[in-house]
């Protein structure tokens, strides 16, 4: 009788963890997905921005259409990455989008009018705004993917993992090491 309730402590022990494992699993794997979909929210909101910033700066800057055509097809490919599902992918190709976005800022510089342009003057702070958001959601995303890796790789935890077919996840990094450079400032 003792063996019997040994056996049946020991058997509803495990059935606890590994419901108690699979639970956190699944919170934490929501909880990138909630993430990624932050991340998807701002893009969204940077890619309703960009042509409107663009029109307002053709009107000033005509001759400055090799700059606009690398920003669309910038946005282009962003756009492609978010369908595809694949983090390192979209991370790159956002990457790509917010160096070539920082180029139609510098066409201000060269155009007092535009630069004065209420219009512009607004696009430029939304999109600002924009690109801080999507910085707090990538760390958001990089926190939650940490954490969700973490849990999968511990042990004993790996090992339900491993039968759920839980799969660590890609973090929203910066491949382009010249953007991870100190600025350099003159004057």
């Amino acid at each position: 009788m003792t063996i019997i309730i040994v056996l049946i402590v020991i058997a509803v022990t495990i059935v606890a963890w590994g419901i108690t494992v699979y639970n956190g699993l699944i919170r934490l794997k929501n909880r990138v997905d909630e993430a990624w979909s932050d991340i998807d929210v701002q893009l969204k909101r940077r890619y309703d921005l960009i042509p409107n910033l663009i029109e307002t700066v053709k009107g000033y800057a005509k001759h400055e259409s090799q700059t606009f055509e690398k920003v669309v097809e910038a946005r282009s490919a962003a756009m492609s990455a978010q369908e595809g599902g694949d983090a390192k992918a979209q991370a790159e190709a956002e990457n790509m989008l917010s160096s070539t976005l920082k180029s139609i800022f510098a066409l201000s510089e060269n155009y007092p009018d535009l630069k004065a342009n209420q219009n512009f003057l607004e696009l430029q702070q939304e999109l600002s705004d924009t690109e801080n958001k999507i910085q707090a959601s990538r760390r958001f995303y990089n926190g939650n993917v940490r954490d969700f890796n973490t849990k999968i790789e511990l042990f004993p935890n790996n090992i339900m993992a491993g039968m759920l077919n839980f799969k660590a996840r890609d973090f929203f990094e910066i491949e382009d090491e010249k953007e991870k450079e100190n600025v350099k400032v003159e004057f």
